[in-house]
């Protein structure tokens, strides 16, 4: 039995760069949260929800994308916006505790990129930015091998180089997620949210369903349609009438 067709495609979404990132983002912030921050904090909390969001809000997106354009677009944004809240955080942690922050263009961030581009390539319109990254496999054991090439950093005795490392891969995820949402908002403007492409379908459907059993006009042999007399012997009767009127006049009776 075929499916039949969806019009929005969704699905897919582990072999997205923001979610393969932000898995990784999530997974490290618990780990740092367990071994830095007191479990019974409110700190902990936040911070690991707030990681845990940002991924999920993704995965949740991409499905909502199948009903709703506006859902999609809100979603996103909450992952951005809870990526945002723990960059924060973690930034928080760093000077709070008089710790020092990587500048952008500081050797151990030039190690940290050089980890995303042992992963995969480049995006050649952003050669100076290590964001678009071809990953691994998707599952779960592709998350488990993308935490292994990062584990030195991410599993370092030092919570400087931890959260550091971590900042850099929401930079990262950040960058994506804007990209992302540039893209779904031009999606939006050219193709129209779902309501608008269900409508558009249904017409379309109709349309072709007139077209498989309209007859052929008798005069010129383009489609027929039903239409209704609004005057002459019959006023509110059905006939058929060429499509292509008032160039040709040709009708057939129903």
């Amino acid at each position: 039995m075929n499916r039949p067709r969806r019009l929005r495609k969704t699905g897919g979404y582990r072999s997205l760069r923001s979610f393969q990132t932000s898995t990784l983002i999530y997974d490290a912030t618990v780990s740092f949260c367990n071994r830095f921050i007191d479990l019974k904090s409110r700190t902990h909390d936040q911070m690991v929800q707030a990681a845990r969001s940002g991924r999920q809000n993704i995965g949740e997106d991409n499905r909502a994308g199948a009903a709703s354009s506006k859902s999609e677009l809100e979603l996103t944004n909450w992952a951005r916006a809870s990526l945002e809240e723990l960059l924060l955080d973690f930034q928080d942690y760093l000077r709070q505790r008089r710790l020092p922050l990587w500048k952008k263009d500081s050797p151990q961030v030039a190690e940290i990129r050089a980890v995303g581009q042992r992963l995969g390539k480049i995006d050649p319109s952003h050669p100076t930015d290590p964001s678009d990254l071809l990953l691994l496999d998707p599952e779960d054991d592709g998350d488990l091998a993308r935490y292994d090439l990062y584990s030195p950093w991410l599993e370092h005795e030092d919570p400087t180089v931890r959260a550091n490392t971590i900042l850099c891969l929401i930079h990262q995820a950040n960058y994506l997620l804007d990209q992302q949402l540039g893209a779904l908002e031009q999606e939006f403007i050219e193709g129209g949210g779902f309501s608008e492409q269900l409508a558009a379908a249904r017409i379309e459907h109709r349309q072709q369903q007139k077209a498989d059993t309209a007859p052929k006009c008798p005069q010129c042999g383009k489609i027929m349609a039903l239409r209704t007399a609004r005057g002459g012997k019959n006023p509110g009767s059905q006939f058929w009438g060429c499509t292509v009127y008032p160039e040709c006049k040709g009708t057939a009776k129903v």
